[in-house]
């Protein structure tokens, strides 16, 4: 049976030291560093706020278009790591969207390949700040 050990400890450093990197290449805009993070597939899926990207070469598109900065996050609110052994992990971020009342949060699930970790689904979206 395949080991499902929950967050050993340099599996969840691994991970949050991918997507610290993913983080800052997006502020960047550092194309190469974006897809070498994104499993190139045409069954990868990102779900973005303005767009849905089926496939490796649909989610490049989107990058090459997008304009460099520092994009949506204002501040982190909450940042969940979750590993399952040493071949899964999700990677969760609630954060406080610039310049408006909205909270947005963001997913992505991580396989580890044998060329390393690779995100096979992403999602961004947005929501009404909670009332509590």
């Amino acid at each position: 049976m395949t080991d499902r050990t929950p967050n050993i400890p340099e599996v969840v450093e691994e991970i949050r030291q991918i997507f610290e990197t993913y983080e800052q290449a997006l502020i960047d805009k550092k194309v190469d560093v974006l897809d070498a993070t994104f499993w190139n597939s045409p069954h990868t899926i990102r779900y973005a706020l303005h767009e849905n990207g089926y496939g490796f070469e649909e989610i490049h598109g989107h990058r090459t278009r997008r304009p460099p900065g520092p994009g949506i996050k204002e501040k982190r609110i909450r940042l969940e790591i979750l590993t399952l052994g040493r071949d899964i992990a999700t990677v969760n971020l609630e954060f406080k969207v610039r310049g408006k009342d909205l909270v947005g949060r963001q997913s992505q699930t991580f396989v580890r390949f044998p060329e390393g970790w690779k995100v096979i689904a992403a999602h961004v979206s947005t929501m009404s700040p909670p009332l509590w």
